[in-house]
């Protein structure tokens, strides 16, 4: 019964249009806001193990020096676990998570493995729970990330539909995080999908939505940062040294990026143990808090706080600027595991709070307290690292609840952007990207093998032996049989390989066909494809082995078959629709078809209710005069229409007709 069951709950997903992608945008929403609450537990959870109980252990001794000594050695410790940790299980929860999640979307099809998120939060945890210098957000956006692409490959979609699936546990994860829901559909459609797509929004808004919802029951709305005032523009001429603000802290986020990707090419040319690596980084984080400020250590929140109070002395913040670029660079360059969004809003809170500081003593009547130049500087720090000023401007609003500043903001986060992108074309997360090369967005599924599925072509029977079947009787199947190649199936209906005519024919003119079993011949290193996949996907894997059939397996089980996609059956995607279309022009009376030129194409959107479309097969539809239905798309797949394909509702029919029969055929289609 389950065997059946959820090929059709798949498929009624891949299917749906309205239903089917709401609930399944809910659920990302809602796993992200679990990965986030999970993940904020998890590092007061290491926090209090290493500080707390740190700091109580060195009391114990008695030595005065030895009550700050664990600012020293958390950070080391944390680091050699969590490199030990993600090379163990998951290499890619290393570093920041954004640049993975992109190369993901761009490069993967939106696939990413499930462990990824138990691995990443837990590395993240002990990384910034054990004073590592990084943020919440690249870690909570891989989580959620790799939940949404977990969602969408159990639901059988469509690289496309996965990759919505993505950006929707990117933006459940930054909403809940951060609480900001709107801040959390502008990054995940400015930074990880990297376009605006009218079809992506609304379900990366519903997981936001969802998302916020649950996090907020659970952790309150409070906005991320408590303002003791709202700041405002106190004179037009406060926009001459927010211009100047937007060009320091420009190119401060320049040194920034620069900095953390010089000691991660250093740390990488070091030709040492990756634990080595790990516990000189961890040393090192660990002097800059112990000789220098223990604000840098983990996300900062409590020095940005104090910045935007205007409680820190001018030389203090200059300090902390350098003193936090050299600690993320180290905590990254050396294994760690998190984000850069909560360092760059550090950072841009000590640039904006002390360009404020002087601003202020020399212009006490013209300028608003350094606290709002910290606050400015955040948004314009960040949009200038991260080449992203709309999702900078959302959620620096967002997280401090504090409008009436938002026209310095926004100018300031501009010339910030403009600034750093016209000295150096990279941002923080492209670089990667480019290293990579990934840097280019996804391309757009437009031709009929992207757009039509493997469970489109597949053939649901097919021919099976047992491993156990002596060369003899697969010789007797061979003579009786149409197909070349059986696939292997044991007694739990698991598939354990192929053998061919190849294979057998190899046997016998060795002269090892007595006391032979279709297990000694069989191959078990299979290519195989899953039904959801496109066919241009199966096309290649046809074209890298000489074949007859491909096994096509369920997405969570490559053990259990669901059908076979055969060479003859790729190649009958493309001619199924001629030999339909050449049916249907006969038909229509119609003897060639339109020449490029002469040619006019027109879609229906087919609705309930309209008798003469809704579940009618194509060849019952009382087209008008020579016109043939060229395409038939469902969702994001393209089917190809056959004469007894069924039209359903949601379907849009493209036309194809004759320059003189235009005006009919538009007639036809604005009645339906």
């Amino acid at each position: 019964m389950t065997s059946t069951l959820l090929p059709r709950i798949r498929t009624r997903l891949q299917r749906s249009e309205t239903v089917a992608p709401v609930a399944l945008a809910v659920t990302v929403g809602a796993l992200a806001a679990a990965g986030a609450i999970v993940l904020r537990q998890l590092i007061r959870a290491v926090q209090w193990l290493f500080f707390d109980q740190g700091e109580r252990l060195g009391a114990a001794l008695g030595v005065p020096w030895a009550e700050r000594l664990h600012l020293l050695l958390a950070p080391a410790i944390g680091m050699v676990v969590v490199s030990w940790m993600v090379r163990r299980w998951a290499p890619e929860a290393q570093g920041h998570g954004v640049p993975e999640v992109q190369y993901a979307i761009r490069r993967l099809g939106g696939r990413i493995r499930t462990r990824v998120a138990a691995v990443k939060a837990l590395a993240s945890a002990i990384s910034i729970g054990s004073g590592g210098s990084v943020g919440r957000e690249g870690p909570i956006v891989q989580i959620g990330s790799s939940l949404g692409s977990s969602v969408g490959r159990a639901a059988g979609l469509g690289q496309g539909r996965t990759r919505i699936m993505v950006a929707a546990g990117a933006a459940g994860a930054i909403a809940a995080t951060f609480n900001a829901p709107i801040a959390g559909v502008m990054f995940a459609m400015e930074v990880i999908l990297g376009s605006f797509a009218a079809r992506s929004f609304g379900l990366v808004v519903i997981a936001s939505v969802t998302s916020t919802a649950i996090s907020q029951a659970v952790l309150g709305s409070e906005p991320a940062f408590r303002l003791i005032e709202t700041f405002t523009l106190v004179s037009d001429w406060e926009f001459l040294l927010y211009l100047g603000l937007g060009v320091f802290t420009g190119l401060i986020a320049l040194a920034y990026v620069q900095s953390v990707y010089w000691f991660e090419d250093s740390f990488d040319a070091w030709k040492v143990s990756p634990s080595l690596k790990a516990l000189v980084g961890g040393l090192g984080v660990g002097a800059l808090g112990f000789f220098g400020s223990e604000l840098i250590f983990g996300i900062g929140h409590e020095g940005v706080e104090l910045a935007l109070q205007g409680e820190m002395a001018l030389g203090l913040m200059f300090g902390l600027v350098l003193l936090k670029i050299l600690a993320t660079s180290v905590t990254l360059g050396a294994g760690g595991s998190g984000g850069v969004f909560a360092p760059a809003l550090f950072i841009g809170a000590m640039a904006g709070g002390a360009f404020g500081k002087v601003a202020n003593q020399l212009l006490p009547n013209l300028t608003g307290p350094p606290g709002a130049y910290a606050l400015v500087g955040m948004a314009a720090l960040f949009a200038a690292a991260a080449h992203a000023p709309i999702t900078a401007i959302i959620i620096l609003f967002e997280m401090t609840d504090n409008y009436r500043i938002i026209l310095p903001l926004m100018f300031a986060v501009v010339v910030a952007h403009l600034v750093a992108s016209a000295i150096y074309q990279d941002s923080i997360y492209s670089i990667k990207l480019r290293r990579k090369g990934a840097l280019a967005a996804p391309q757009q599924e437009m031709g009929i093998l992207d757009l039509v599925l493997v469970t489109d072509a597949m053939s649901p029977e097919f021919e099976t032996v047992s491993p156990e079947l002596p060369l003899e009787g697969l010789a007797e199947v061979a003579r009786e049989g149409k197909v070349r190649s059986w696939l292997v199936m044991g007694p739990e209906e698991d598939l354990l390989g192929i053998v061919t005519e190849t294979d057998l024919e190899g046997a016998i003119v060795s002269g090892r066909a007595e006391d032979t079993t279709v297990a000694d011949i069989m191959t078990t290193g299979l290519t195989t494809c899953t039904p959801g996949e496109p066919l241009r996907i199966a096309f290649r894997r046809f074209a890298n082995r000489a074949v007859f059939q491909i096994p096509v397996v369920e997405e969570d089980d490559p053990r259990k078959v669901a059908g076979v996609l055969r060479r003859n059956e790729l190649l009958w995607a493309f001619k199924e629709l001629a030999d339909e279309h050449q049916s249907l022009l006969q038909r229509t009376g119609v003897e060639v078809t339109p020449r490029h030129g002469d040619s006019v194409q027109m879609e229906v959107q087919v609705r309930e209710g309209q008798e003469d479309l809704c579940f009618r097969r194509i060849r019952e539809i009382p087209l008008p005069r020579g016109t043939l239905i060229v395409l038939l798309r469902r969702g994001e797949r393209a089917v190809v229409p056959k004469g007894d394909t069924r039209v359903e509702p949601g379907d849009v029919l493209v036309l194809l007709t004759t320059r003189d029969q235009e005006d009919a055929v538009r007639k036809w289609t604005g009645e339906h």
